[in-house]
């Protein structure tokens, strides 16, 4: 893949090989962030299990404590009493079979997706328009739910969604570049401890392979592996 001047320049101004401290590597990405738009920082972890294999496949949620710095929108199928609460939550877009009707239709404008149990007969129907894109409702991850007042709360605050890829890599969004490094390290510090603790029990082998951290545009910085506690980050400042 061909990178633009400003990725192969911020390349050149730091060692690509060596394993940095978490925070040390966070502020890198602030640093070598090349685009003028406030840039998404997401950390990729390299995982030692087997994607073929079922029991080994990792799919949950994970809410971030200083937020994603991004309007979620949230669309939500559900009647009645619970369309109402979501409503009320703040969901952005709620209906039953008028949703699933302009799902049909094209309508995407959303992102995430969350469903009460009993309408998940019509909404699966839905399946080779949200499955592609990851919207589809999942019991796993929080979004089929009779509570859909609270799921729409929690994803507004900045819950997120991970799931492993074919390669075992999770790829989990931190924040934004605009914010603060305690506030990246804060979330980086709640995924990896969701991480760590969504550890399949048949997992063979060194778990936790290799951690980088990058902004949209930027290069991948590597982080060590071997640190998984960061208490030093609660006196970091607001820097």
């Amino acid at each position: 893949m061909k990178h633009g001047k400003k990725y192969t320049d911020a390349e050149k101004r730091y060692d690509r090989e060596h394993l940095h401290d978490p925070i040390e590597a966070l502020e890198l990405v602030k640093t070598l962030a090349p685009a003028k738009f406030d840039e998404t920082v997401e950390a990729a972890f390299r995982l030692g299990v087997d994607p073929r294999k079922a029991d080994q496949m990792l799919r949950g949620t994970v809410s971030l404590p200083k937020g994603t710095g991004k309007t979620i929108r949230v669309a939500v199928f559900a009647q009645g009493d619970a369309a109402r609460a979501a409503e009320e939550a703040g969901a952005d877009i709620v209906g039953a079979e008028d949703l699933v009707a302009r799902v049909e239709g094209g309508f995407m404008d959303f992102d995430i997706a969350i469903a009460t149990p009993d309408l998940m007969g019509q909404v699966g129907k839905l399946g080779r328009s949200l499955g592609p894109r990851g919207l589809m409702p999942n019991p796993k991850t929080g979004t089929v739910t009779p509570d859909v007042a609270k799921a729409v709360s929690e994803f507004k605050a900045g819950k997120v969604e991970y799931r492993t890829d074919r390669y075992g890599n999770v790829h989990v969004p931190l924040g934004k570049v605009s914010f603060a490094r305690v506030d990246l390290v804060t979330n980086y510090q709640a995924v990896l401890d969701e991480i760590m603790r969504a550890k399949p029990a048949s997992a063979k082998g060194r778990y936790l392979k290799g951690v980088s951290v990058s902004s949209t545009m930027g290069p991948g910085v590597r982080v060590d592996p071997t640190r998984t506690k960061l208490d030093e980050h609660v006196a970091g400042g607001t820097e």
